[in-house]
């Protein structure tokens, strides 16, 4: 790998975005290798849990703007779907992180903009230093923020995506926590250590598959339209929670509430 830096810390994979010049700035290259490590985490069933950061004091400061450079040319060279393909590329990401069975955790600080918005937008759990600056700058460049925006407005409600994709508003940390693009805030980039690990101690707690299970139960629910819907879903986590139950995870967790003790999730 040329753009990412690994490392496995128990439950967890972490993944540092590492082209720190540019501000970790989104590359197609960056793109297929946070794809790549996705899948080998997936793969391996000791993980619970994926955290994203950025090298350098940044998180991520949008698009490579080599990659559009090279797209630029490749459209004047006949090639009329270059600028299609980079973009949706970064969609799929976004789809494929947000689907995860993974605890995806984002420690954010410095620049989060634009593709890096849209990845705070799908973390399970956003933590960021107060003085980090969001921004969605694409109507400032003459762009529409085209694979973010479902994942925005997922996140903050259609209210303040428009206030903030319509206007290239830059806000703070507080304002990210006020919104929900945060769940939390620290002071520094120090206390995101300190809170990861906190994080990643309550993930452990929790039943590997049962996270699994539930993370897809609560993306559905976002999608529930209709009374079918709803009765479809509720069917289907009846059927989860049947399945669940009566596992491996479902007997040690009711072993370890009447014991008195931690659970052991080694199903």
């Amino acid at each position: 790998m040329q753009t990412l830096v690994t490392e496995t810390r128990g439950i967890a994979q972490l993944i540092t975005l590492n082209k720190p010049r540019q501000h970790n700035a989104i590359s197609l290259q960056m793109v297929d290798e946070l794809l790549r490590q996705l899948d080998e985490a997936e793969r391996d069933p000791a993980l619970r849990a994926l955290v994203l950061r950025g090298a350098g004091g940044n998180f991520c400061a949008g698009g490579d703007i080599g990659d559009m450079l090279a797209a630029r040319q490749s459209a004047a060279d006949g090639d009329s779907h270059a600028f299609f393909q980079l973009n949706r590329r970064f969609g799929e990401l976004l789809q494929k992180f947000n689907h995860s069975r993974l605890v995806v955790i984002a420690l954010l600080e410095g620049a989060v903009m634009g593709g890096g918005f849209g990845l705070a937008c799908i973390a399970d759990i956003a933590i960021a230093t107060a003085d980090t600056k969001f921004s969605l700058p694409e109507t400032r460049l003459g762009l529409p923020p085209a694979q973010i925006a479902p994942f925005v407005v997922a996140r903050l409600g259609l209210s303040q995506a428009r206030r903030l994709a319509l206007s290239g508003a830059t806000i703070g940390g507080h304002q990210a926590l006020e919104i929900g693009l945060a769940h939390q805030l620290v002071e520094d980039a120090e206390m995101l250590e300190e809170t990861l690990e906190k994080q990643l101690q309550s993930v452990r707690a929790c039943a590997p598959g049962a996270l699994a299970a539930t993370k897809q139960l609560l993306l559905a629910s976002a999608q529930v339209s209709s009374d079918e819907d709803l009765n479809q879903l509720l069917d289907r986590g009846a059927a989860v929670f049947s399945d669940a139950i009566q596992g491996c995870e479902g007997l040690e967790g009711a072993r370890a509430f009447l014991e008195k003790r931690a659970a052991e999730w080694q199903c």
